[in-house]
C-alpha cells in the first residue's frame, strides 16, 4: 500500500532548528570521527530531547534514506524509491510516522500527532488520548481542532458531541448531528442521543424546578419530569413554555435511536409527555406516522421500554390503516416493522413487511431477507422471490430451508 507523504508546512511548523553554531559544530565533528550513521543518531537523540518531533520525523527518514542507499537530499518520500525496496521503505516509514505520532500524543499534542497517526491509518491512539481528554469549560483553537477530528474525520464521534455540547451548547449540538446522525454506527448514534436526552431533560427539570418553587413557596416540587407537571396545568397556561420548543422536537425524534438498554429511555418518555401538554402552535406535526408528533412518540418510545405494548402498537396499526396513500402505508409500516424487530416480535414484522413492503428492493434500505432470516422463515423468502422472479434469493432460501430441516 503506497502511502501520501508527510511534507510541506506541517512538517516544519514551530520547527526548532538547531541553530547554534556548537550544535552544527558538534554534528560535522561527529560525521568526521565518528562516521555518518553516528552522526545520524547523534541527530535524532538532540532532536528528541529538545522535542522537535516534525524535525525528529524527517531525521529519522534521512536514518532510513541513509541506511538503504536512497538518496537523502531534495526527494519525496516515495517517488525516488526503487520497486524492490518499497515493502521495506514503507515498513519503516511507517514505523517512524508511529513513533513521532506517539511522541507528540505523550506531548498532548493531539492535532499534530493526528498528521502522523492518520497518514499510517492508526486513529486507535488518538480515539483513545480524546477519550481521555478532560470536558473543557469554553473553546479554543486547539479543541475546535479535537472537535473536528473526532466528529468529522471520525475518530472518536460520541467523545466529539459531548465536547461540541460543553463547548458550544445544545443549539450546535442538535444541528451537527441532525447533520451526520446518518453517517454514524447504531452505537453512535444512541450513545450522541442518550447524551441530547439527558442534557435537555435536566435543563427542562431546572427550568420547572425554579418557576414552581418561585409560585408555591415552601413546596417540594418533585425530583422527575412527570412529578413537576403533576396536577400542574397552570405551567402551560397562556401558551406558556419551559425550553426551546425546537430543540424539544430534535431530541424527541433522535430518542428514537435508544433502544431498551438505555437509562435515558424514561427521560425521552416524559419529554415526550411533556411535548403533549404543550399549546398546539409549538406541536409541530412530523412524517407519517408521527403526525401527532407527541402522543406518537409517546407511544413509540414505550413500546421500546416495554410499557403498554399493545397499546403502543395498535397505535402505529391504527396509522397503517389511516393512510389513504400506498407509499404512506408503506411509510408507516416500515416504522412498525423496525419497531417489531426492536422487540423481537419478528414474526409479527414479517407478517406486515409481506403486505406492505414485499416490492420494496434491497437499496431501499429494508431487507425483506434479512428479515425472514432473522425469523427463520424461509418458506416465505423463497415464495416472495418466487413472487419476484429471483432465483438467487430463491435459491439461497431453498438451501437454508432443507439445511434447517431435521434429518429423517
Amino acid at each position: 500500500m503506497r502511502r501520501a507523504a508527510i511534507h510541506g508546512p506541517i512538517a516544519v511548523e514551530s520547527e526548532k532548528v538547531m541553530t547554534a553554531a556548537t550544535a552544527f559544530e558538534e554534528i560535522e565533528q561527529l560525521h568526521e570521527t565518528a562516521g555518518a550513521a553516528a552522526m545520524i543518531d547523534r541527530l535524532i537523540e538532540t532532536l528528541r530531547s529538545e522535542k522537535n518531533y516534525h524535525r525528529l520525523f524527517d531525521a529519522l527518514l534521512l536514518k532510513v534514506r541513509f541506511e538503504m542507499g536512497l538518496p537523502l537530499v531534495g526527494t519525496s518520500s516515495f517517488d525516488d524509491v526503487p520497486a524492490e525496496k518499497q515493502a521495506a521503505f514503507e515498513e519503516r516509514y511507517v514505523a517512524a510516522a508511529r513513533d513521532t505520532g506517539e511522541s507528540l500524543l505523550a506531548e498532548g499534542d493531539i492535532p499534530q500527532a493526528w498528521v502522523y497517526l492518520r497518514t499510517i491509518q492508526e486513529p486507535e491512539k488518538v480515539r483513545a488520548a480524546i477519550e481521555a481528554l478532560p470536558l473543557p469549560d469554553e473553546s479554543d483553537e486547539k479543541t475546535e481542532e479535537i472537535i473536528n477530528i473526532a466528529l468529522n474525520e471520525g475518530v472518536h464521534p460520541v467523545r466529539g458531541f459531548e465536547l461540541l455540547l460543553r463547548t458550544h451548547g445544545i443549539c450546535n449540538t442538535i444541528t451537527a448531528f441532525d447533520q451526520q446522525a446518518p453517517q454514524f454506527s447504531p452505537g453512535d448514534r444512541r450513545h450522541v442521543a442518550e447524551l441530547l436526552v439527558h442534557e435537555l431533560y435536566d435543563d427542562l427539570c431546572g427550568t420547572l424546578r425554579q418557576e414552581i418553587e418561585q409560585k408555591l413557596a415552601g413546596v417540594s416540587p418533585g425530583e422527575t419530569l412527570r412529578e413537576l407537571l403533576a396536577g400542574r396545568d397552570w405551567l402551560f397556561e397562556d401558551g406558556n413554555y419551559h425550553i426551546d420548543v425546537s430543540h424539544l422536537n430534535s431530541v424527541v425524534r433522535f430518542a428514537r435511536f435508544l433502544d431498551s438498554s438505555s437509562s435515558e429511555l424514561q427521560q425521552a418518555i416524559e419529554l415526550a409527555e411533556y411535548g403533549t401538554h404543550l399549546d398546539a402552535q409549538f406541536q409541530y406535526p412530523g412524517d407519517p406516522p408521527f403526525e401527532e408528533f407527541y402522543p406518537a412518540h409517546v407511544h413509540y418510545l414505550n413500546v421500546l421500554a416495554g410499557n403498554d405494548r399493545d397499546r403502543g402498537l395498535a397505535y402505529f396499526r391504527d396509522r397503517i390503516d389511516a393512510q389513504t396513500e400506498e407509499q404512506d402505508r408503506a411509510i408507516v409500516a416500515y416504522v412498525l416493522v423496525d419497531l417489531l424487530g426492536r422487540i423481537d416480535e419478528t414474526d409479527e414484522a414479517l407478517n406486515v413487511a409481506e403486505t406492505y413492503l414485499k416490492h420494496l428492493d434491497e437499496g431501499s434500505g429494508f431487507s425483506f431477507s434479512d428479515l425472514c432470516r432473522r425469523a427463520g422463515r424461509w418458506d416465505t423468502l423463497q415464495a416472495i422471490a418466487r413472487e419476484r422472479g429471483d432465483l438467487v434469493s430463491f435459491a439461497a432460501a431453498l438451501i437454508r430451508d432443507r439445511s434447517d430441516r431435521p434429518a429423517t
